[in-house]
């Protein structure tokens, strides 16, 4: 399992500026201190760190004004590679800006990269100076303002990120996250290359459990929306591929294609709702899925005499 964090310790900047300089600096002959800058003092950083406390990703973000902040020196170990974890440290850092109050968020990407980031929604605004003269670069930029607002009820969505990435782990590994609710709509996403089959396209298993996710989502909320309790587990499943997911990982879940309803739970019985789930790769319709889902209800307190 991995963790993002920062780095306290003397030993872990030790690491996490090694990982600097052996990834972005020794490759291109740059001396030690040249994976420093004069932001380091006053950036956030942020590092992944797998189960033995190894770092393997580092990243950082300084401000560049008051309105826009700059992430540099993403890196990840080669071996720890398309398992989510520069999605992981990205999203940290952008919900640091947005505490910070930023409006946009500008990086300079490696050509080869920038599908990468787009699928996390920056986009390109135009070339970059070229490291050392060697390799490449663009700008990119995101717009924190505009850009994955949720219309209803945000912090209950934020509630129900997390509740997935801290009891289902594998969620953030996947970079499943909720991108929109609007009280008739779920969507969720998730990025591409961590649930990348050997074909260059997203596991089946990973749409599988996207659509699954999206469905218990939607249900949760419905679940808020009438403030019920209750567990929701998944009792069965179908689903039917037609194309390959080879860009951007959407699901969308409507209130109009729910059948079945909470009233058992009120008698204290299971409630059986059925969720139609459909995944897009970007605006492509890619497989349809539907869950029947089933609502524990919630364990009354006995009266004791």
């Amino acid at each position: 399992m991995y963790q993002v964090v920062a780095p306290q310790s003397e030993q872990e900047w030790e690491q996490y500026y090694e990982i600097r300089w052996q990834i972005l600096r020794a490759p291109l002959q740059q001396p030690r201190g040249s994976e420093k800058d004069e932001y380091e003092q006053h950036a956030w950083h942020r590092m992944v760190i797998d189960e033995a406390g190894h770092v393997v990703g580092v990243a950082r973000l300084h401000l560049v004004s008051a309105e826009e902040s700059q992430i540099r020196y993403m890196a990840v170990v080669e071996q720890h590679r398309r398992k989510g974890l520069a999605t992981m440290m990205l999203e940290s850092l952008e919900a640091i800006a947005r505490q910070e109050g930023v409006e946009r968020i500008i990086l300079n990407a490696r050509t080869s990269a920038t599908n990468f980031y787009e699928n996390l929604g920056y986009e390109v605004t135009g070339d970059a100076p070229e490291i050392f003269g060697a390799i490449p670069h663009v700008q990119m930029c995101k717009s924190l303002e505009n850009t994955e607002v949720i219309i209803r009820n945000p912090q209950w969505c934020v509630d129900l990120q997390n509740i997935w990435h801290q009891q289902i782990p594998i969620t953030q590994l996947m970079g499943i996250r909720v991108y929109q609710y609007t009280g008739s709509t779920f969507e969720t996403r998730a990025a591409l290359n961590p649930n990348m089959n050997l074909h260059g396209t997203m596991f089946a298993g990973s749409i599988y459990s996207l659509a699954t996710l999206t469905g218990w989502g939607l249900v949760h909320l419905m679940m808020k929306e009438k403030d019920i309790g209750g567990a929701i587990v998944l009792a069965d499943a179908d689903i039917h591929y037609h194309k390959p997911v080879t860009e951007l990982p959407r699901s969308i879940a409507h209130f109009e294609n729910i059948k079945g309803d909470f009233k058992p739970l009120d008698n204290n019985q299971k409630a059986r709702i059925s969720v139609q789930v459909e995944v897009l790769d970007d605006q492509t319709p890619v497989a349809k899925f539907v869950g029947q889902y089933v609502v524990i209800p919630e364990k009354k307190n006995k009266k004791q005499d």
